[in-house]
C-alpha cells in the first residue's frame, strides 16, 4: 500500500464501500498457515549486487535442464524440438516489444501475426473461428464452460474422467464463484475411457460435455456419439487438447462436431520453460464467435483499398461495455503465440503431419519394448505419443528412484491423484522426436532393475 495516493481516511472508505474492515480481510481467502506472520525466515534482508548474482548463479547450478537426461515427462506438457529460428524471428524488436494492438496503424505486425495464427489454430482444431490467444490451456477449458453456459443458460458440465486434474482444480475453483455443478470422476483404469459413462450423464439440465483428446492416460476416443447426445439436448461439446501435435496424425475435434475446441499451445515454438509462461488455444463454430472470450484480429482493407488487419472483435473487460464483457481475460499470450505460430509455419501441414507420425512412431516402439518387462502392462494400445502403465507397485518411489539416476521416466498417476490409491500404481510415459534409442534403453534397463 505504501506506493498508491490514498490517504488512511481514502482508504477507509473503499473498505466500507466493499464490506471489509481491514486490509487483512482482503486475505480472507488464503489459508491462515501459508501467511507471513513477519519477514522471510532465512532470508537476509540485504547483500551487495555482486553476492546475490553470486547466490542466484549458485541456485541455478542446481537445475537441470530437460534435454540434460532420458525424458519421458508430458501430462500436459511436452519435450518438443524447437528450431533456433523461432527464437531470432519472436526476438526481433517489432515483435519482442510489441504490446496490446490498439493502435492498427502501427501494429500492423502484431496484428497481422495474430491473425496468422488464429488461422492456424481453426484449421488444426477444425473449427470455424479461434481467438487471438489466452494465458493457457486450463484457463481456456474454464472459459470454455463458462461460455456454455451463456449460451445455453444452464449450470451442468459433465467433466470427463480422462481430463487433466489440474484442468479440474481450475475449474472446480472458479465454479465456486459462478454456482456452476461440475459432474467429475477420477479414472480408472480402462483402457477404452468414459465415453458410455458421459452418455449416461447428459441431460436437459447439462450446459456442456468436456472430453480431454487424447485424455489424461493417453487415450483416444470418437467424440461423434457424444457430440450428437450433446445436442440432441440442446448442449455443447467441448474438446480439451494438451498436445496439439497429436491432430497431425488423428481426427480434429471439429470434425466429430465439437462446438468449442481449447487446448494448450506449449508443444508447438514455446518449449518447458520452467512451467511458464504457455499459450492457451481456444475456438469454435462461427455461431458462437460473439460469446467468444478473448479478442479476434480480422483482415479488412483501408481507405485506399490496401490490406490490414484490425481488433474486429474484443468482448473484454477492459474495453467497451465491460459489464457485459464475456471474459476478464485481460490480455493475450502475445509472445508465446508468436512463437507458435514461427514453429507452425516453419513446419507447415506436410511438416506437421511428418512430426506428428514421428512421434507416434517412436511411443509405439517404446511402449512394445516396456510391455514384455516383468511387473509392467501396458494399459492401452491405442495412442499418440503418449500411453500409459500399470506397475506391479507403486509407480512414486521408483520415479523417485529413477530421477536420482538422473532418467525422467514419466509421470507418476499417484502423483497426479494422491486421493486415489487405485491408480497409484500407474505410469504416465511420453515419448517425442527428441528422444533417442539410447535413452530407451537406459530407461527399460532401469526400470526393470526397480521390477526384478
Amino acid at each position: 500500500m505504501r506506493y498508491l495516493p490514498q490517504t488512511p481516511e481514502d482508504r477507509q472508505a473503499m473498505l466500507a464501500a466493499i464490506g471489509a474492515g481491514s486490509v487483512d480481510e482482503l486475505f480472507i481467502d488464503v489459508p491462515a498457515e501459508v501467511q507471513l506472520d513477519g519477514p522471510i525466515r532465512d532470508l537476509p534482508m540485504h547483500a551487495g549486487e555482486m553476492a546475490v548474482e553470486a547466490h542466484m548463479k549458485a541456485l541455478a547450478k542446481r537445475n537441470h535442464a530437460a534435454g540434460d537426461m532420458p525424458f519421458f515427462l508430458g501430462a500436459g506438457a511436452y519435450r518438443h524440438h524447437v528450431p533456433a529460428s523461432v527464437d531470432h524471428i519472436i526476438q526481433r524488436g517489432e515483435f519482442l516489444t510489441a504490446y496490446t494492438p490498439y493502435q492498427p496503424e502501427i501494429a500492423q505486425g502484431t496484428l497481422q501475426t495474430l491473425f496468422e495464427f488464429q488461422t492456424q489454430v481453426a484449421r488444426l482444431f477444425g473449427v470455424d473461428v479461434a481467438n487471438a490467444s489466452m494465458y493457457d490451456g486450463s484457463t481456456a477449458c474454464w472459459e470454455a464452460i463458462v461460455m456454455a453456459r451463456r449460451i445455453t443458460k444452464r449450470g451442468k458440465a459433465v467433466l470427463s474422467s480422462g481430463l487433466h486434474p489440474h484442468y479440474v482444480s481450475v475449474c472446480n475453483t472458479m465454479a465456486r464463484f459462478t454456482k456452476d455443478h461440475l459432474v467429475y470422476e477420477a479414472p480408472a483404469f480402462d483402457a477404452i475411457g468414459d465415453s458410455e459413462a458421459l452418455l449416461d450423464q447428459i441431460d436437459d439440465e447439462t450446459s456442456c460435455v468436456v472430453v480431454q483428446y487424447p485424455d489424461i492416460l493417453g487415450r483416444i476416443s470418437d467424440m461423434s456419439a457424444l457430440a450428437e447426445k450433446a445436442h440432441a439436448h440442446k448442449a455443447l461439446l467441448i474438446a480439451v487438447v494438451t498436445e496439439p501435435v497429436a491432430l497431425g496424425a488423428i481426427k480434429s475435434p471439429g470434425e466429430m462436431d465439437a462446438d468449442i475446441v481449447v487446448g494448450e499451445g506449449q508443444s508447438l515454438g514455446v518449449g518447458l520453460q520452467f512451467g511458464g509462461p504457455y499459450v492457451g488455444l481456444f475456438g469454435c463454430k462461427q455461431k458462437y464467435v460473439r460469446q467468444m472470450p478473448g479478442r479476434l484480429c480480422g483482415e479488412t482493407v483501408d481507405a485506399e483499398g490496401k490490406r490490414g488487419f484490425v481488433l474486429t472483435l474484443s468482448t473484454r473487460e477492459q474495453h467497451i461495455r465491460r459489464e457485459k464483457a464475456t471474459s476478464n481475460i485481460c490480455t493475450n499470450s502475445g509472445l508465446c503465440a508468436l512463437a507458435f505460430t514461427a514453429h507452425m509455419t516453419l513446419l507447415g501441414e506436410k511438416g506437421l503431419r511428418e512430426l506428428a507420425m514421428l512421434n507416434h512412431k517412436k511411443a509405439v516402439q517404446v511402449a512394445d519394448r516396456l510391455n514384455v518387462i516383468n511387473g509392467v502392462t501396458l494399459l492401452n494400445d491405442s495412442f499418440f505419443n503418449e500411453f500409459t502403465l500399470i506397475l506391479d507397485q507403486d509407480a512414486r518411489p521408483i520415479v523417485r528412484r529413477l530421477a536420482d539416476q538422473r532418467i525422467l521416466a514419466g509421470v507418476s498417476l499417484g502423483r497426479l491423484y494422491p486421493e486415489e490409491e487405485k491408480l497409484a500404481h500407474g505410469l504416465l510415459v511420453a515419448v517425442t522426436e527428441t528422444s533417442t534409442d539410447d535413452e530407451v534403453e537406459q530407461l527399460a534397463t532401469a526400470l526393470e532393475s526397480e521390477l526384478s
